[in-house]
């Protein structure tokens, strides 16, 4: 078995790296990705269900800064109750439009 020259090691030392670094940067997207949603789902919870003073401010809040932060109009969609000031969320499919169900 012929041993690897060092220039053979060292590309594959720095092939290992680079596939590590793109581990690392996926799992920091995931984890950014999953405190958005948390965090989404805690304001949610307490504009549905909060009667406080907070809640009630924050949802005065949110109409107030959400029509300048939304840029996309899909975004603008999907949030429409939140900016309308409704009290119920409507569901959405993936594009936005809203989801009728029958009772």
């Amino acid at each position: 078995m012929a041993r690897k020259s060092i220039e053979e090691r060292l590309a594959q030392l720095d092939a290992q790296k680079k596939a590590l670094q793109q581990r690392l940067a996926k799992q920091e997207r995931n984890n950014d990705t999953r405190r958005k949603v948390l965090l989404g789902a805690l304001v949610l919870h307490r504009l549905e269900n909060g009667k406080d003073e907070f809640s009630k401010n924050l949802g005065e809040w949110l109409r107030r800064e959400l029509p300048g932060f939304l840029t996309r109009d899909l975004d603008k969609v999907v949030c429409a109750d939140l900016i309308n000031g409704a009290q119920t969320s409507t569901k959405s499919d993936n594009t936005g439009r809203p989801i009728h169900e029958s009772t």
